[in-house]
Parts: structure tokens; sequence; C-alpha cells
């Protein structure tokens, strides 16, 4: 078959248009953009009565529910764009033996999570569309944080005991389908400890530690240790656009680190109180700081400036913010006052869903 070479004009094909970009909504917070008027929200504060406090909160992957748990052995989802009085919430029980404390979402599916428990030592999976969890997991310590890899297939926990285990999602031997094992890699030293966007590291603190720990996956070898907190980092969020990373300790201070230089890059000092937890904006223009005082502090991300304070009616051992809308979720417990009211487990949600 003959070949007939190409002409000049053959050869100079016009690269292909790119598409026009989408327009920018105007309440988005594209730098030079309008933010949003925070001070112009109200809290929405939900609360159960209860002896116990509600000790996490967490969207799912579609911001569509909304999981809390912590004053009992109950994880209760809510759709929030519909209902969060407490009889709306969908109830999940026969997992756990003792009062469930922490739950992640997983972050490839909206129906799927996993609860833990720090009493009866099990992390226990569940898939929303089913009463019944998938699978339970007892464990030899006590798990206090869960974290799922970017690609759900791995679970790390750290344990009461500030040491930190995987576990993978798999077949093993004769099984038919695949179920989360335990992992035979040895336990690390940690308090707290999120993988990376790429699933390719583990950031890891410790409480009584002042450095971060930066480490490979699934090799565990210690890439950067650089110095993050006096007296101890107990909170991490990284920035989905993966800039920076924020880190908050005892000493009510957060730190936004460069990812690409492993220095930080800014302060955060408007917290009177030590750091609980970090939550970045599904743009990453905004975080959210939870803490031992009653408020949630919004700053922003690439000044640091304090925006808005959020008045809680509790000290919030977490904050998330939906994964779409500029709308977070805290909880906790109020005080016993000398003559007032029982205290009361409260679930709040800051913002405007679409």
């Amino acid at each position: 078959m003959s070949h007939t070479p190409a002409t000049k004009e053959e050869d100079e094909i016009p690269p292909p248009q790119r598409p026009p970009s989408p327009p920018v909504h105007t309440t988005f917070s594209a730098r030079g953009l309008h933010p949003p008027n925070f001070p112009a929200f109200k809290p929405r504060d939900y609360r159960m009565p209860s002896p116990q406090a509600m000790t996490h909160v967490a969207w799912n992957c579609d911001g569509k529910k909304l999981a809390a748990v912590g004053i009992d052995k109950v994880t209760r989802v809510w759709n929030p764009d519909k209902s969060m009085e407490p009889r709306s919430a969908a109830t999940f029980s026969g997992g756990h033996s003792d009062d469930v404390d922490y739950m992640s979402w997983n972050p490839t599916h909206p129906e799927l999570f996993c609860t833990s428990s720090q009493k009866d030592r099990r992390i226990v999976f569940w898939d929303a569309r089913q009463s019944r969890y998938t699978q339970q997991c007892s464990l030899k310590q006590s798990p206090v944080q869960t974290s799922y890899s970017p690609d759900g297939r791995a679970l790390l926990y750290a344990s009461a005991g500030h040491q930190l285990f995987f576990m993978t999602l798999g077949k093993e031997g004769e099984e038919t389908k695949e179920q989360w094992h335990l992992s035979n890699r040895d336990a690390q030293i940690g308090s707290t400890a999120i993988f990376n966007h790429v699933g390719d590291g583990v950031i890891v603190t410790h409480h009584s530690e002042h450095t971060l720990r930066v480490m490979d996956y699934p090799s565990l070898t210690i890439r950067e240790s650089p110095a993050a907190h006096v007296g101890g980092c107990v909170a991490l969020a990284l920035d989905p656009r993966g800039r920076y990373l924020a880190s908050g300790g005892y000493d009510s201070i957060v730190n936004m680190f460069d990812l690409n230089d492993w220095i930080c890059a800014r302060t955060i000092t408007s917290c009177e109180h030590s750091i609980n937890a970090l939550s970045f904006s599904h743009d990453g223009e905004y975080l959210a700081i939870a803490n031992a005082g009653t408020y949630i502090d919004i700053c922003a991300t690439e000044t640091g400036a304090p925006l808005h304070r959020v008045p809680a009616l509790a000290a919030s051992p977490t904050v998330s913010w939906h994964p779409s809308e500029y709308v977070i979720a805290y909880c906790g417990q109020t005080k016993i006052r000398e003559g007032g009211p029982p205290p009361v487990a409260v679930i709040s949600m800051f913002g405007l869903l679409a």
C-alpha cells in the first residue's frame, strides 16, 4: 500500500480550541470576588436531651448526609436539606456494644462509612442503604480517630495509647468478597493522622511532640519532620487545593504549612483556647477552627485574617465544612449550671445550604 507524503497544510493541524471556562458564580470566594457575608448567618442549634455529649459530626462526600455520634451506641444520619429534627434521623445500631464516639465517611461513596468505639474496641463498617452493618472488626486497642485513604481502600486509626494502625480492603485466602483486614505493619507513634490527597503519604501528630511527621505510604518512611507547636499538636487539615496543611495545638495556635517546602507560611493566633479540630472550605479559601472555647473561628487561608467568630452553645471537639457549600457543622454538650436546665447534646450548623 503506497503512502502519500502529508502536505504542509496537513502537517500543521491547528491545536484544538479550549472550551470556554464556565462562569464563576459571584457568591464563590475566588480571590477578587466578595467573600460570603458570614456575619449575616446565624447558628442553627439542634438539642437532644442526653447526659452525654455529641463527640463527632461529619458530612458525606456529596454533602447530602450529615452524621453524628457520641451520645449512645447509635449513629444518626440526617438529610439536612429536609430536616434536622432528631426523629428525622436514620439510625444505625447493633454494631457496637458500647458508646460510639467517632465516625468517618468513605471519600469515594456517599453511602459507606465506618464507626468506632473506644469502650468496645471495635471499628464497624456500614452501608447507609441497609440497617445492618456490613463488617465488624474487633481490635486489641481502643480506636480514637479513623481516616480513610483517598481511594477508600485503606483506613488508619489512632488508638487511645497514641499509636497508629492501618487496615486495608481486599480478599485474603478463599474469601469471595472484599473485606477489611488489619495490616501487619508495626504500630507507629501518633495521636492523630490523615492521608495526603494522593494517598501515598500520611501526616502524623503526637499530643506531646512539637513536630509533625510526614511519612511515605505504605513504606512509612519519614520524609519531613517540621516543628509545629509548643506542647503538642492535636489537629490537622489539608487544603483541598493541595497548597497548605493546617495544624493546631494545645498552644492555641494554628500553623499553615506550605506543602512545597514544609515551611510555616503563616500563623493564626485568633483563638484563646487549645485547638480541637480544623476544617477547610471546599474551595480552600477558608479555615474553620474548633477549640476548647464556646465559639468557632473562621479565618482566611491566604492571609490568616480572622473573618468571623461563630458563637456556640458548647465547646466543640470537631468542625466539618460541607463539601460544596459554605456551611459548617459542629457539636458538643451544654454545661451544667446551678439552678439551670440539665445539659443537652447539641448539633449545630452555620451557613446557608443552597
